[in-house]
């Protein structure tokens, strides 16, 4: 049965994301799998004001804290017994620790 594997990357260094990225796609193109990607998705921007001075006193004045959460998509297609051992290999890549990875699979009829 043909099975698509979705690999979503999530982290906070760019660089790092885009390293695991071009790990995973140097497997897929050394096995022979079609692969999808990696698919840029939209940068999330989270931003935290925080007042300067803790007390209360004085003018208000803010500091402004942003952490931005970068995110890649990457789809391979898994037909074959020799494809599993690619995904294995996918699943044995060491992964920085700024770097999220979640794999999740769905079956194509």
């Amino acid at each position: 049965m043909a099975a698509v594997t979705i690999i979503k990357l999530t982290g906070e260094n760019h660089s790092d994301i885009d390293l695991v990225a071009a790990q995973i796609k140097n497997i897929c193109e050394t096995g022979g799998i079609s692969l999808r990607g990696p698919i840029p998705l939209p940068t999330r921007r989270l931003v935290v004001p925080v007042r300067k001075a803790p007390s209360g006193e004085g003018s208000e004045t803010y500091d402004h804290w942003e952490l931005r959460v970068h995110k890649r998509l990457i789809e391979m297609d898994i037909t074959t017994g020799k494809d599993e051992k690619a995904l294995l290999a996918v699943a044995r890549i060491q992964v920085p620790d700024t770097v999220g990875i979640e794999l999740t699979m769905r079956a194509v009829n």
